[in-house]
C-alpha cells in the first residue's frame, strides 16, 4: 500500500500522487540515472522478475537494440539465465543514461520500482496468477502485460473507443505485439488527464482477501437459502 509503505520516500494515494514523483526521483537516483526535470518527464518502465523464458525475456531479447529506440527509461531488478543478465548489462553499458540494471533481488528496491515506475512490463509466456501486476495497479504503475492466465484476469485492457481500462494487454507472443502494446502505453502517458484516469482506475481495484472472502460468503449464503427452500 503506497500510503503506508516504509520503503518509499513519501506516501501517496489515488487522491494525491505527488509522492509517486518523489519515488520516481529516488528510483532514478538509486540506479545512477539522470533525475532532472527532463528525465522525470520521460516515461519510466520497470521490471522486477526472474530472467527466464517464462517471463517473456525471449521476446525482449528478440527486440534487441530495438529497446534503445523506444523513448523511455528502463530499470530492471532480477536474476536468472546468464544470457539475459548479460543482455541487460550490455544495454545498460550502451545507454547508461536510460537503462539501469541490478542483478539480484532486494525487497526495498522492488517496492521503490513498483512505486517510482510509470509502467510495469510483464510480457509472460504463461502466468497462472502473477503478483507484480496487482502490486503495480495498487501503486498507480500502469501494467503492460501479455493477456494470459492471471494477467488476463486482473488487468483490463485500455482502448481508445471505451477510454477505460487499468492497463495494456497484447495477445500474440511476438516481439512486435509486445512493442506495439508498450507503445500504446507510452502514447497515452503523454496525455496526462487520460493517464491519471487509468492510474486511478487501477488503484481502485481490490484483490485483497477481504473481497475474496466476501464472495465466498455470498456463495455460502446462496447455498443456504437454496437449501432452506427445499
Amino acid at each position: 500500500d503506497p500510503a503506508h509503505d516504509p520503503f518509499l520516500p513519501a506516501p501517496f494515494d489515488a487522491d494525491d500522487l505527488s509522492g509517486k514523483r518523489e519515488a520516481k526521483t529516488a528510483l532514478l537516483a538509486r540506479y545512477g540515472l539522470p533525475h532532472d526535470a527532463a528525465a522525470l518527464k520521460r516515461p519510466l518502465v520497470g521490471m522486477v522478475s526472474r530472467l527466464v523464458d517464462q517471463k517473456g525475456f525471449d521476446l525482449v531479447a528478440e527486440l534487441g537494440d530495438g529497446i534503445l529506440e523506444i523513448d523511455a527509461t528502463f530499470v530492471l531488478l532480477g536474476s536468472g539465465e546468464a544470457r539475459y543478465e548479460q543482455m541487460w548489462q550490455s544495454l545498460a553499458e550502451r545507454a547508461p543514461d536510460r537503462v539501469g540494471v541490478r542483478i539480484g533481488f532486494g525487497e526495498p528496491l522492488a517496492h521503490l520500482i513498483e512505486a517510482g515506475a510509470d509502467i510495469f512490463l510483464m510480457p509472460s509466456k504463461f502466468e497462472p496468477c502473477g503478483l507484480n501486476q496487482m502490486y503495480s495497479l495498487k501503486y498507480g504503475t500502469v501494467p503492460v502485460v501479455r493477456g494470459v492466465g492471471g494477467l488476463d484476469d486482473t488487468v483490463d485492457n485500455w482502448t481508445p473507443w471505451t477510454n477505460a481500462g487499468t492497463g495494456f494487454k497484447f495477445g500474440d507472443y511476438t516481439p512486435e505485439a509486445l512493442r506495439a502494446s508498450l507503445q500504446r502505453a507510452l502514447d497515452l502517458y503523454r496525455k496526462p488527464k487520460l493517464w491519471r484516469a487509468v492510474q486511478r482506475a487501477g488503484m481502485a481495484m481490490d484483490f485483497s482477501w477481504d473481497a475474496s472472502a466476501a464472495e465466498y460468503v455470498n456463495v455460502y449464503e446462496k447455498a443456504i437459502r437454496a437449501r432452506l427452500k427445499k
